[in-house]
């Protein structure tokens, strides 16, 4: 099957995600200091170049990245890293873009612009909570 990776941005400091996944076959790596597009040119591209070493040495292996971010960060400048640096760019490919709507709380959230630009970026929708309301 396929190896992958994971950058996961906990805005707490409660590494739950870790602790449920465990590092078989999953590559784990945090974000422990908040919302990814806050820090974008700073540590998720380090964090990149840090599995492309890891993955140029050996050390690990992976056949796909999955970035878990928050649902308070904004989808563009995650995106953009892959396309600003050069060499991010070569060795990387944005495949798409996945938000997780609450249908619970969807009439809230969707007022709000940051959830907007969220489905608005996104290549899929997944719904969550369907069972908890009318159809």
């Amino acid at each position: 099957g396929l190896k992958i990776a994971v950058i996961e941005n906990e805005f707490s400091d409660a590494g739950i995600d870790s602790q449920l996944l465990g590092t078989d076959p999953v590559q784990i790596m945090t974000l422990s200091n908040g919302c990814v597009c806050c820090t974008i040119h700073t540590d998720l591209t380090k964090a990149l170049y840090l599995l492309l070493e890891r993955l140029d040495s050996g050390e690990i292996a992976f056949d796909r990245l999955v970035i878990e971010c928050t649902g308070l960060a904004d989808p563009a400048p995650v995106a953009q890293t892959f396309f600003i640096d050069e060499e991010l760019r070569e060795r990387y490919i944005l495949d798409g873009i996945i938000t997780l709507v609450d249908a619970a709380h969807a009439d809230t959230h969707l007022t709000q612009t940051i959830a907007q630009a969220q489905i608005g970026f996104a290549d899929r929708l997944l719904v969550s909570k369907r069972d908890l309301v009318d159809d």
